[in-house]
C-alpha cells in the first residue's frame, strides 16, 4: 500500500480501511516520554482517523490534528466525537499554507506511519521541528525495512534513511514498539552547511553543467547521494554537446523532468581545482521544466527533493560545485564556502516565478500592517508592498523574517567584526521614504545602496514607464543585486557597482537630472553629486546624521538650495564610500564610559576622568513627557544650538559607575573645562498603565562648572519646551532646514543655527 495521488487515500479512508492501531507498547512510550507539561500541545501530522490524536488529547495535550484526506477527516470527527481538546484541520502539511497552525509552537508533534510518504522529507522535518517550543520533541514512529516485506517497502525507512533524519538533532533516542521504531528528537535540527568534494578524479581536466530548477514554490532541487551528500542534477558533458543541452540531459537521466534546452540558460561559469585537477563548472538556470521528480540512478542517488532555500544553511554536507552554483544564482545563501573564479554571463533569461502561498498571505499582512501605521497612505505604494515578492531579494532568511511587518531589518551582510553593512530594512521605514519621494508615473530615481527589494519598490510605484538606477560600492552586494533582479525583478532597475556618493555614471543620468533620489545608508554629509544630479523641484530623501542623531529628511530641490519638507526618525548602515567618516570617540573610566563627538572637533577632555569620579550635580528641568513620548526633537534642537556638543556613551549598568544612564545607551551633553553635564530621564509618577506614568527631564552636571553646564542644559530643554513643543503643540516638531553648499557666505544664508558638514552648510 504505497498511495501517491490524493484521491488514493480519499478512496482508502471512505472505504473503511485504516492504519494498523496504535498499540500498547506506543501509548507506554508517549506517556513516559512525553507526558503534557502546563497548557501542553502537540501537532498529530497525518492523523488518519484520529485515534493517536485521541490519546494524545487524553495524556493532558491540547491537540492539532491534520490530515490532507477529507474522508479521514470525517471520521475522525464521528469516531472521537466525544473527545475534547482536539482541532481537526484539513492540511497538507508538505504542500498547503501552514496558517492553521498555532502561531506560538507546539510541545509535540507527532508523524505515525506518515514520514516514508513525505516527498520532500528534509524540508518538511526542517518546517517543523521550527515549530518545537524550547524543550519540544519530534516524534516519528515508523516500520524499518529489515522488517518490512519487500513489496510493502515504500511504507518504511531504512537505515540509512533514518540516519539522515536524525541528523543534526542535539539528542534522538530510538525506541522499539513491537517492530515499530520510535525516533524522539529533541533540540535544534540544524547541521550547519558544509562544502565537500568528492574522492580525487584520474582525469586532467574536469567540465561539466549542473542544472538549477525551482519548483512553483520557489523551492531548489538537490539529491542525496550515496555519498550522503547534497547535490545538483548534472554532469560531465560529452562530445561536441552545449553546456545547457548537458544539463537538461543530465536532468532528464537523475531525476526523470524533462526540459527544453531553449528554458536552459548558462548563468555563470565557475573554475576552480578537485584535488588538484583543474574543474570548469557552467551553472545552467532552468526556468520551465515538465514531469515529477523520480529517481532513475538509484545506484548514484537516494532521493530528490525539493529545499527551502533559507534552509540551506543548515543542510549538512554539500558538493563543492553545487553549493558554489546555488551561490551564484542567491548569493549569499551558502555560507563559509571555498574560493572559486566565478564568471557571470549576460544570459537573457526571464525572471523566475515562484512562491507558496504563505509567502502571499505573510506579504498581505506585512503590508496591511504598514498601511494601519499610517506609512503608506498613497495607492501606488500599497500596491508596490502587496506585490513586490521580499523573500526573493531575502533567501537567506524564512518567509516570517522576511515579512516581519515591525521595526526589523533583515541583516544580509556583515564586515569581520560582525557589523552590518548590508539590510533590507524594515518595510515602514521603506514605505515612508518612498512616500517621501512623491513620485509620479514613469518617474526616474537613483538609488545609493543597492539590495534589490527598496528598488523594485520604487520602480512599482513609478509605473511601467518608470526606472530606477541602483548603486553600491560592494562588488558582493551588486553581484547579489542583480541576480536578485534577474530572477525576480520587473526589469526596470539597473544595478550599478560604484561609489555611490560620486551619484549615478553620467550615462544613466537623465536629461534635467533625477526626479527622486533615495540614499539607503546613514550619511553625515551630503554629497554635492546627489543635489547636482536631482532635477529641479526634485526630492532627495536621505538619513542625515546631525550631532549623531539620524533622521530620514526629505529635501526638495531649489536651486543650489535643498529644503527640507519632512523628518522621519530611523537608523541604517554607515555608508562605505569615499565620502564615509569615521565618528571620534573617546573612552573614559577605563572604557566604563566613551564621548561620542560627531560634528565640530574634539573637545579637550583632559580632567574628565576626575571629574566624573567627584560629585554628581543635579538639577531638575521640570519638564516632563508621558508614556510613548518623542523627544527627537529635543535631540536636534540641543545638537544644533548648543556649543560644546557631544554625545557620553555608557558601557555599564547606572548602578555600576557615576551616571545614570542606561546602558549600551547614549544622551545629549555639553563640554567645558574638565568638566560636563548631560540630560537624563527620571520616572515621577507610576501607575498600572502607561498613560498614568510620567518621565522629567534631569540634568548632571561634573567637575567645577558642571553645575553651570547643568543650567545651560535646563536652559535648553525649557526653551525647546515652551519654543517648540508648545507653540507646535507637537512632541515630533520639526525644525525649519535648509541646506546650502559649502562656501555660501554666511550673509547669503538665512537666520538661523548653523551645522557646517564637509560640502554642505545646514540651517535650522
Amino acid at each position: 500500500m504505497t498511495y501517491t495521488a490524493r484521491s488514493q487515500w480519499e478512496k482508502h479512508f471512505s472505504d473503511g480501511k485504516n492504519f494498523r492501531q496504535v498499540g500498547e507498547r506506543e501509548r507506554e512510550i508517549l506517556a513516559e516520554h512525553m507526558s503534557a507539561p502546563d497548557g501542553g500541545r502537540a501537532l498529530d501530522v497525518g492523523c488518519g482517523t484520529g485515534e493517536l490524536a485521541a490519546y494524545l488529547a487524553s495524556l493532558g495535550y491540547t491537540v492539532d490534528a491534520c490530515d490532507f484526506t477529507d474522508s479521514a477527516l470525517a471520521r475522525a470527527r464521528e469516531e472521537h466525537a466525544d473527545v475534547k481538546g482536539v482541532r481537526w484541520l484539513h492540511l497538507d502539511i508538505e504542500r498547503d499554507d501552514p496558517a492553521p497552525l498555532h502561531e506560538d509552537g507546539y510541545d509535540l508533534i507527532t508523524l505515525r506511519l506518515m514520514y516514508p510518504f513525505v516527498q520532500d522529507r528534509g524540508r518538511v522535518l526542517h518546517a517543523l521541528g521550527e515549530r518545537l517550543r524550547d524543550g519540544g520533541a519530534l516524534v516519528v514512529i515508523t516500520p524499518v525495512a529489515k522488517t518490512t516485506p519487500e513489496e510493502r517497502r515504500g511504507i518504511a525507512l531504512d537505515e540509512d534513511e533514518i540516519a539522515v533524519l536524525a541528523a543534526g538533532w542535539e539528542r534522538v533516542e530510538r525506541l522499539d514498539a513491537d517492530g515499530l521504531a520510535v525516533l524522539v528528537l529533541r533540540g535544534p535540527c540544524h547541521t550547519d552547511t558544509r562544502a565537500v568534494e568528492k574522492r580525487p578524479t584520474s582525469a586532467h581536466a574536469l567540465t561539466g553543467a549542473l542544472a538549477v530548477v525551482t519548483d512553483d514554490a520557489g523551492r531548489v532541487l538537490l539529491g542525496r547521494s550515496r555519498r550522503g551528500m547534497l547535490e545538483l542534477p548534472g554532469g560531465k558533458t560529452r562530445g561536441p554537446e552545449g553546456f545547457a543541452t548537458a544539463a537538461v540531459r543530465e536532468l532528464a537521466e537523475e531525476t526523470g523532468l524533462v526540459a527544453d534546452p531553449a528554458d536552459a540558460h548558462v548563468v555563470t561559469m565557475l573554475v576552480d581545482d578537485s584535488h588538484g585537477t583543474p574543474r570548469l563548472t557552467a551553472v545552467v538556470r532552468i526556468t520551465a521544466w515538465t514531469g515529477t521528480p523520480t529517481n532513475p540512478e538509484e545506484d548514484k542517488f537516494a532521493r530528490w527533493e525539493f529545499f527551502d532555500l533559507h534552509a540551506l544553511t543548515c543542510a549538512g554536507e554539500v558538493f563543492v560545485p553545487a553549493a558554489q552554483a546555488l551561490d551564484a544564482v542567491w548569493p549569499g545563501i551558502i555560507p563559509n564556502l571555498p574560493p572559486v573564479v566565478s564568471y557571470p554571463l549576460a544570459a537573457d533569461r526571464p525572471p523566475v516565478p515562484g512562491e507558496p502561498a504563505e509567502a502571499v498571505r505573510l506579504r498581505q499582512a506585512m503590508a496591511q500592517t504598514v498601511i494601519d501605521g499610517g506609512w503608506a497612505p498613497s495607492g501606488p505604494v500599497r500596491d508596490a508592498l502587496r506585490a513586490v515578492p521580499r523573500h526573493r531579494f531575502a533567501p537567506e532568511v524564512n518567509l516570517a523574517d522576511a515579512y516581519d511587518g515591525g521595526d526589523r531589518a533583515v541583516i544580509t551582510r556583515r564586515d569581520e567584526t560582525g557589523t552590518a553593512i548590508s539590510s533590507v530594512s524594515a518595510a515602514w521605514l521603506q514605505a515612508d521614504m518612498l512616500e517621501s519621494l512623491r513620485l509620479g508615473p514613469g518617474a526616474i530615481v537613483f538609488e545609493a545602496g543597492s539590495g534589490g527589494y527598496n528598488a523594485e519598490l520604487i520602480a512599482h510605484a513609478a509605473g511601467p514607464e518608470g526606472r530606477v538606477v541602483s548603486v553600491d560600492i560592494d562588488p558582493w552586494v551588486v553581484r547579489r543585486t542583480r541576480a536578485f533582479l534577474t530572477e525576480a525583478g520587473s526589469g526596470r532597475v539597473t544595478a550599478v557597482e560604484a561609489d555611490a556618493a560620486l551619484g549615478a555614471p553620467a550615462h544613466l543620468v537623465p536629461r534635467g537630472g533625477f526626479d527622486g533620489s533615495m540614499i539607503t545608508y546613514n550619511c553625515w554629509d551630503i554629497a554635492p553629486a546627489w543635489r547636482e544630479q536631482l532635477a529641479e523641484g526634485g526630492r532627495l530623501v536621505v538619513p542625515l546624521e546631525m550631532g549623531g542623531y539620524t533622521r530620514a529628511i526629505a529635501f526638495e530641490r531649489r536651486g543650489e538650495v535643498l529644503h527640507a519638507r519632512r523628518f522621519t526618525y530611523c537608523g541604517f548602515v554607515r555608508d562605505q564610500g569615499h565620502k564615509s567618516r569615521p565618528t571620534p570617540v573617546v573612552p573614559l573610566l577605563d572604557g566604563a564610559l566613551a564621548l561620542r563627538f560627531d560634528d565640530g572637533p574634539v573637545a579637550d577632555t583632559e580632567g574628565l576622568q576626575e571629574a566624573l569620579r567627584g560629585r554628581r550635580h543635579e538639577v531638575a528641568t521640570g519638564v516632563t513627557m508621558g508614556a510613548n513620548a518623542y523627544f527627537g526633537s529635543l535631540q536636534l534642537y540641543a545638537a544644533t544650538t548648543l556649543p560644546g556638543f557631544c554625545r557620553l556613551v555608557a558601557h555599564q549598568d547606572p548602578e555600576e559607575g557615576a551616571t545614570a544612564i542606561a546602558k549600551d545607551r547614549d544622551t545629549l551633553t555639553i563640554i567645558g573645562e574638565a568638566s560636563l553635564a548631560y540630560l537624563v530621564h527620571v520616572q515621577t509618577k507610576g501607575g498600572d498603565s502607561p498613560q498614568g506614568k510620567e518621565w522629567e527631564w534631569v540634568a548632571h552636571g561634573f567637575g567645577e562648572q558642571g553645575p553651570e553646564l547643568a543650567e545651560r542644559l535646563v536652559a535648553t530643554a525649557r526653551a525647546w519646551d515652551r519654543h517648540i513643543r508648545a507653540d507646535n503643540n507637537d512632541e515630533h516638531a520639526d525644525p525649519l532646514l535648509t541646506l546650502f553648499p559649502a562656501g555660501t557666505p554666511d550673509d547669503a544664508l538665512p537666520a538661523g543655527d548653523v551645522l557646517d558638514k564637509l560640502h554642505c552648510r545646514l540651517v535650522f
